[in-house]
């Protein structure tokens, strides 16, 4: 076998975290090598918040739907619409918007192999060299540090992070399907459908959003045994789309929360998916991995100046900072509020209220807390109140 290729990074694992984490670090002169195993489709609702457009440069032509409102469905099929107002939120095909990304970091002066990673290695002098395949062919390259973006059942995470192996995930599964040509069906181009009920997900939630000329229809849970093909199939029929063209389905674990650590302290780091960096309750991830992938690529860069291989963890540690009190929030909403349907129904009652819609979605679109109107807060507390104890029907 050939002496392997020299790189100062190797990151394993195209989405948008590993592809982020590439482009960056490519943009700031140094040599990174980006592996991405062919052929797979991550089964993603697509919702961008104009935070990621803006902070991320995402073009106009990637946005197959621009959704103006949300319409959460109980589990007795009431149904409380959230209109957005000034704005929206984008929608994007994974199909598409990662491959556009991967060329990205190409054009950032990475170096992209369609390949799949095998493991790693340490040579006498202690640098890491990573085994992938190409083409069917063993191939080999030595790098710094090896940043691990492949995903919620990383590869690279189970063999260099410990407890990896016992991530938390749920698993989500979607059909793409294109609109039925005689226009039936209960969607719009401009709105997410969210259904809160239990015959479609016992503990997460399914939803319909468009995505232009095609529609993504997903569910997902944690729950062995429960069928998620047929929650599609009858969540399908009932929303009269079952006569649309089936384009893809496709399925994968998403991480329920973070990892509490995310590197080896010594040559590894994991990012995106692979470090849990999923919105809990809302399973949110493209924001996440994208702003995880720019974090570790700051991390990366102080490490591969100082060789200090503490300098690692900065990207978790900056990461919470950021979003550990949102995803502790969201947490324990889903915890709380998913467990039944009698709680689904009186959370998607709370939705109707005006101040809990504009502050979710102030919060959603621009990713931080709203804390300028304490008295919206106050009220939304007492109203909270008022549906845990039951002082209120749903």
């Amino acid at each position: 076998m050939a002496d392997p290729e020299i790189f100062d990074v190797v990151v394993v694992g195209g989405g948008p975290s590993g592809a982020t984490a590439a482009a960056e670090l490519a943009q700031a002169g140094r040599h990174v090598l980006l592996l991405d195993k062919p052929g797979k489709i991550k089964p993603c609702g697509g919702a961008i918040p104009p935070r990621l457009i803006r902070d991320f440069a995402i073009p106009d032509h990637l946005l197959v739907a621009r959704v103006r409102s949300a319409r959460m469905i109980s589990p007795k099929d009431k149904r409380v619409d959230m209109p957005i107002g000034d704005g929206f939120v984008g929608m994007v095909d994974r199909e598409h918007f990662d491959p556009w990304l991967r060329t990205r970091a190409v054009e950032a002066g990475a170096v992209l192999r369609a390949a799949s990673f095998k493991h790693i290695e340490r040579d006498a002098e202690g640098l890491a060299t990573v085994h992938y395949t190409e083409g069917g062919s063993p191939q080999r390259a030595r790098a710094r540090l090896v940043i691990g973006a492949d995903g919620a059942s990383s590869a690279v995470g189970r063999a260099e992070i410990p407890g990896h192996a016992g991530m938390k995930q749920v698993f989500a599964y979607h059909e793409i399907v294109r609109r039925p040509a005689d226009g039936s069906g209960d969607v719009e181009s401009t709105r997410c459908d969210v259904y809160y009920q239990g015959k479609l997900s016992p503990d997460f939630y399914a939803w319909i959003f468009p995505h232009g000329d095609t529609i993504s229809i997903g569910t997902g849970s944690a729950r062995k045994g429960f069928s998620l093909r047929g929650a599609i199939r009858d969540l399908r029929a009932s929303s009269g789309l079952d006569a649309g063209e089936t384009v893809r389905r496709e399925g994968a674990p998403l991480p329920l929360k973070p990892l509490g650590k995310w590197d080896n302290g010594r040559d590894v780091l994991l990012t995106g998916d692979a470090a849990g960096i999923v919105a809990p309750a809302s399973g949110e991830g493209i924001y996440y991995a994208m702003l995880g992938g720019r974090l570790a690529a700051q991390a990366a860069e102080d490490f591969l100046v100082t060789g200090k291989a503490t300098a690692l963890a900065r990207a978790r540690k900056d990461f919470m900072k950021l979003h550990g009190r949102v995803f502790l929030i969201l947490r324990i909403m889903q915890w709380f509020w998913y467990r039944n349907d009698a709680l689904r129904e009186r959370f998607v009652s709370i939705c109707r209220d005006k101040d809990v819609q504009q502050l979710t979605w102030d919060a959603y679109m621009n990713k931080e807390l709203v804390r300028a109107k304490p008295m919206a807060h106050m009220r939304i507390f007492f109203k909270d109140l008022a549906h845990l104890f039951r002082w209120v029907s749903p």
